[in-house]
């Protein structure tokens, strides 16, 4: 009898489809995959039957299956499970994007706790402005962009960072004149531990070749739309008008594109296989992030990798 896996993995999520469709996909694989496999076998009870010989009549105890638990009586022994979904990626947007199932859902609600940064790839294509600051949105304004070198667009993008480091200094309510700023410092702790606006933490560009560029931008608290909009905005400090053209989500946390299972890996063996994959990194970003916990969180953790492990 096949258990139900418990814990967080990652998927790649292409561009083109609504994230609850990927989460769905995911739920009736593992479904399927579930019900198909073998079943325990009905309990059996002792019955007592008339006897079928021609001597004197009698009753005979028989040992018959108890038919209410038969596969065909009782339908599919599951359902539904229940999936989580972590960081969401618009439809537009592609990449690793995190699902939890059974203890994995109460790991998400942590791992949001923690405020992980994500890292992106965003290409951009100067000389057009769009409504919506895609390539597919409604064309609004054509510029020119032969005046933009690379040198010109690296210094709009340390002029970003600056501006942002100092956000994520003021919002993560920490004096920086005290010991507990330096050790968090050391540990690469510093971030808001609560709400806050969109935060870049870094971004540098990787490819240029006009009119086109690609820029890698870890952040904090963004939506896909938000990156898209700096782009625009990266456009018009340059004199010019810019339209990004792919999004996609290169990390989040701690799992990587490497991590991201494809669509023909939604199933039951790889999804275990990822979970017990990911599993020692999720507690050690958690025993690092949020170590004045009371340890609860990691021995739940502990007895799910041992369960996991066992099935």
């Amino acid at each position: 009898m096949a258990a139900v896996p418990s814990g967080l993995f990652a998927v790649y999520k292409a561009p083109g489809v609504a994230w609850n469709r990927v989460r769905d996909a995911v739920e009736a694989r593992l479904l399927r995959e579930l019900n198909a496999a073998p079943a325990r076998p009905p309990r059996s009870r002792i019955r007592f039957l008339p006897a079928a010989s021609a001597g004197p009549p009698g009753l005979v105890a028989v040992r018959v299956p108890v038919l209410a638990e038969h596969r065909l009586v009782r339908g599919p022994r599951f359902t539904q499970l229940k999936i989580g979904a972590g960081h969401r990626l618009d439809v537009k947007a592609s990449g690793v994007f995190v699902l939890g199932v059974g203890h994995g859902n109460k790991l998400l609600s942590h791992l949001y706790s923690c405020h992980l940064s994500k890292v992106y790839t965003v290409r951009g294509q100067f000389g057009k402005a769009t409504e919506d600051f895609s390539d597919t949105g409604k064309l609004i304004e054509k510029t020119t962009f032969d005046h933009i070198t690379r040198e010109k667009l690296e210094r709009i993008l340390a002029v970003i960072q600056g501006t942002n480091h100092k956000a994520l200094l003021m919002h993560s309510h920490i004096d920086m004149k005290t010991q507990e700023a330096y050790e968090l410092a050391v540990k690469g702790l510093i971030r808001p531990m609560g709400k806050s606006p969109p935060i870049i933490t870094a971004i540098r560009c990787l490819q240029f070749a006009l009119p086109e560029f690609q820029l890698e931008i870890h952040c904090l608290h963004e939506t896909q739309q938000y990156l898209r909009k700096v782009v625009h905005e990266i456009g018009l400090e340059l004199k010019s008008s810019a339209v990004c053209t792919q999004v996609r989500r290169t990390r989040d946390g701690v799992f990587t594109l490497d991590d991201a299972l494809l669509r023909t890996q939604w199933n039951l063996q790889s999804i275990r296989s990822a979970i017990l994959d990911c599993q020692l990194r999720v507690k050690t970003e958690l025993e690092k992030t949020m170590g004045h916990w009371d340890g609860s969180v990691l021995q739940e953790m502990d007895a799910e990798t041992a369960h996991t492990a066992d099935s």
